[in-house]
């Protein structure tokens, strides 16, 4: 199957398609919007993703997969091999609910369209702009914390040993957390895990400085 990813380089949610399909083992041919030229505006990507959002997954039958889970899932069930979510039900619980806290707790509160909106109407400039960032990652990672310090589950990885779709997500956070200076020294058990993933060539490789169209 051929697979073309529609993405961005500085995209936390492209950043997790990327490291999803190379933990797949999975070739793509890699095309670039960039978000701040409206790239994923135009007519063209509209008609691939009405809701103007990267990533979006072209399979080789031309259809258009949009929203990073959901594309993730889609991963982990036409090619279960590695797996990513574990096998028990429970287990699958516990990881969805990990990659959600920071999918539907952080990410939307945060992604580009927030802050420009915030400058847009509100006036909110660079400095205004990261403290609203920061709360909002704070508010997540705090718990995060908790979660991850406190369960028998945590291992090198969020969920075990070997990366999951949670360490897709938070890997992708940690590097859109970067942008705004925000450091994990207060997060001990993240920032030990987040080390982790960045050693593996999966993770390293989907790194938004390695990417062709970074700025």
């Amino acid at each position: 199957m051929t697979l073309k990813l529609h993405n961005y380089f500085r995209s936390s949610t492209s950043t997790r398609l990327r490291v999803a399909l190379n933990l797949k083992g999975l070739e793509y041919d890699y095309l670039a919007y960039p978000l701040k030229e409206a790239a994923h505006k135009t007519p063209e990507f509209l008609a691939k993703n009405p809701a103007g959002l990267v990533p979006v997954l072209e399979l080789d039958g031309g259809e258009m997969l949009p929203q990073s889970l959901a594309i993730i899932e889609w991963l982990e069930e036409t090619y279960p091999t590695p797996a990513l979510l574990p096998a028990d039900a429970l287990g699958r619980a516990q990881v969805r609910a990990l990659s959600y806290m920071i999918a539907c707790e952080v990410h939307p509160l945060n992604n580009l369209r927030v802050l420009q909106h915030l400058t847009k109407e509100f006036g909110a400039d660079a400095d205004g702009q990261k403290a609203w960032f920061t709360k909002w990652v704070r508010e997540t990672f705090d718990a995060l914390e908790v979660t991850l310090s406190t369960s028998s589950e945590t291992g090198l990885c969020c969920y075990g040993d070997s990366p999951t779709m949670a360490d897709i997500c938070l890997y992708a956070q940690v590097w859109n957390n970067k942008r705004f200076g925000i450091t994990l020294e207060t997060w001990p058990t993240i920032a030990r895990i987040a080390t982790h993933l960045e050693s593996i060539e999966a993770f390293s490789n989907a790194a938004p400085p390695n990417q062709p169209d970074a700025e």
